[in-house]
């Protein structure tokens, strides 16, 4: 195929897009790939749209080679399956929803666990049919509140979601590695680093989860590994919880005057001006955190959470924690007289208590362990206040900062942070959405059996813009073979007409003999120095110029990634060219019509 840039639907921008906070955003648009259309919404251009083609052709192949049909769904879609499920309020204001002339309400589906449940309840009733593996490649919508990082994070994406169907939890263990090894063949094909870590289920439901996350400072995800191989996004790692400690021989709890000491740091420096010999630092301290509830009814409800003063609630984990009720800053002190800021203890704290309000801990609070805390009065805090002897809890919430350095779960070594882009997700549902929409076949002994499904999802858009992040130089994109837009990149250069018409013979070989797709740059009026740039930016992998070289029988053949550039005959130019199509090997000998013998796949889509 044949793209002449004279007339391709194409402009390039010198100047980043004011609005673009990444480098894969800024960079598409300039490459003209992509050109917003909305906040959160992106229009795909000519070459974005043949990257997208590829990104999600790629997929489509593995999807097919481990044995999953496709199917397509509507993105509107009915209210009732997710009425049945709880999703249709658990989600919130997260789905954008409508209603038709009639008055029936619809959402524009953010994930399709309910219409797969419901096609296969539909049309199979028997073991015999399972186990089933369907999947499609669909537009997504959610209304995040704050669209940001170009395709990494909008309102209007592309997934590919599919869904296992088993008799039982040993048929969902082998649809779930099959799953897997797909998604690692896709992510190796993309040229995508990534890591495989234990996540949180989250709405999702089902006992195992894993994302596959793309290793970047830009990432929206914290994750953690350890030198021993443990790896889990943050919002999934558990706490190494510490022995209890026997109660007898404690000391007793005692109140002292702790004035202006409404934040940790104050705190113990005071703790360390009365008791110098005590070496107190923030672990030793209680911080007593309230957050409001509010869940997807509406309704509100005051938690707070006990932790080490050492740490901060991490947010992400918090929220992973009491999904699908979301968290908000507590505001209402006025409401509750005997909550005093800054000086908050657990003394009054848990249902059973004054206040009736929740009191969830930390893992490191268990029985035995002596603190530092609020004696909710003013000015005041109480010493040698023991977990379990002067102070209970409701329950254990893994809300606390994961800090470099924490022993990693497994015990395989310290832990070390990092961050990263979703770009994958496995999830084994168990029977969430088959109860719930009653999906049950036959088993072997003619008995009704509810079905176990998985649930895996790849974010398309969001892989090509992670793929631009990731292959990226101070020039523009570098596209990995597999998905780049073209094959090579043809560039005449200057103002003598032998130049364009050596590119385009060598262009019609490279494209009608040989199956290539060209990006030719034809321009006549266009400066050398533009079509460079044009070229960096563009970032097909193989740049053949044509110029005044041609004047001693050579044109220039160079490899963006690398930036190494060769002069090769124009008499070898072609040859030059599938070697590097073909990742620098030898060109097929002709015995034929040129392509006969071709044993190799140029860009697939051309």
């Amino acid at each position: 195929m044949l793209l002449r840039m004279s007339s391709l639907f194409l402009r390039t921008l010198r100047d980043d897009p004011a609005d673009a906070e990444v480098p894969s955003h800024r960079l598409l648009v300039r490459a003209g790939y992509i050109r917003r259309a909305a906040p959160g919404g992106f229009t795909w251009l000519p070459l974005g749209y043949r990257v997208f083609r590829n990104v999600e052709r790629v997929v489509r192949e593995e999807m097919d080679r481990m044995g999953a049909q496709e199917v397509h769904f509507p993105a509107l879609l009915p209210r009732e399956p997710y009425e049945a499920t709880g999703r249709w309020t658990e989600y919130g204001d997260n789905v954008f929803r409508l209603t038709d002339r009639r008055g029936a309400d619809h959402l524009l589906g953010p994930t399709h666990e309910e219409m797969f449940t419901l096609l296969v309840k539909d049309l199979y009733s028997s073991y015999k049919d399972l186990p089933l593996s369907l999947y499609q490649i669909q537009t997504k919508y959610r209304d995040e509140a704050r669209p940001r990082a170009g395709l990494l994070r909008g309102r209007e994406f592309t997934m590919k979601d599919s869904y296992s169907f088993d008799v039982d939890d040993a048929g969902l263990d082998r649809s779930y590695a099959q799953h897997r090894e797909a998604y690692v063949r896709i992510f190796d094909r993309l040229g995508l680093d990534y890591v495989i870590v234990s996540a949180m289920s989250g709405a999702m439901g089902g006992s195992k989860s894993e994302e596959f996350l793309h290793p970047t400072p830009i990432g929206e995800d914290t994750f953690v590994r350890s030198p021993g191989g443990y790896a889990a996004n943050v919002e999934a790692v558990t706490t190494v919880v510490p022995d209890a400690v026997p109660l007898d021989g404690l000391p007793e709890a005692h109140v002292e005057d702790t004035p202006d000491t409404p934040t940790i740091e104050t705190l113990v420096a005071v703790a360390q001006q009365l008791f110098p010999d005590a070496g107190y630092t923030a672990r030793d301290t209680l911080k007593n955190v309230v957050v409001t509830l509010v869940r997807p009814d509406g309704t509100r409800e005051p938690l707070v959470v006990g932790l080490p003063g050492d740490r901060e609630v991490d947010a992400k984990r918090l929220e992973a924690q009491v999904a699908p009720a979301e968290v908000q800053p507590f505001t209402e002190f006025d409401q509750h007289p005997l909550l005093v800021k800054g000086y908050l203890g657990p003394q009054i704290l848990g249902s059973g208590s004054k206040t009736g309000i929740r009191y969830l801990v930390d893992p490191r609070v268990v029985e035995g362990t002596r603190w530092i805390t609020g004696a909710n009065e003013p000015g005041k805090h109480v010493f040698n206040l023991v977990a379990g002897r002067d102070f209970g809890w409701d329950g254990v919430i893994e809300a606390a900062e994961v800090l470099p350095g924490d022993p990693a779960p497994d015990g395989s070594g310290p832990l070390e942070l990092a961050r990263g882009v979703e770009i994958g997700h496995i999830f084994q549902l168990g029977r969430k959405y088959a109860e719930a929409l009653g999906l049950q076949v036959l088993d072997e002994s003619g008995r009704l059996v509810t079905v176990t499904m998985g649930s895996y999802g790849v974010g398309v858009s969001r892989a090509v813009a992670a793929i631009a992040e990731s292959t990226h130089d101070e020039l523009g994109l570098c596209w990995p073979r597999e998905v780049a837009p073209a094959d090579v990149h043809v560039v005449a250069t200057g103002k003598d007409p032998a130049i364009f018409t050596a590119a385009e013979e060598l262009v019609a070989e490279l494209v009608d003999g040989w199956g290539l797709t060209v990006l030719f740059d034809d321009r006549p009026k266009v400066s050398p120095g533009v079509k460079f740039k044009d070229a960096e930016l563009l970032g097909v992998p193989t740049i053949l110029t044509v110029g005044r070289g041609l004047a001693d029988g050579v044109v220039e053949l160079r490899d963006r990634a690398s930036g190494e550039r060769t002069d090769v005959p124009v008499s070898g130019a072609r040859d030059a060219v599938l070697a590097a199509v073909r990742g620098g090997s030898q060109p097929a000998t002709e015995t034929g019509a040129p392509g006969a013998e071709l044993a190799w796949s140029p860009t697939p889509g051309a």
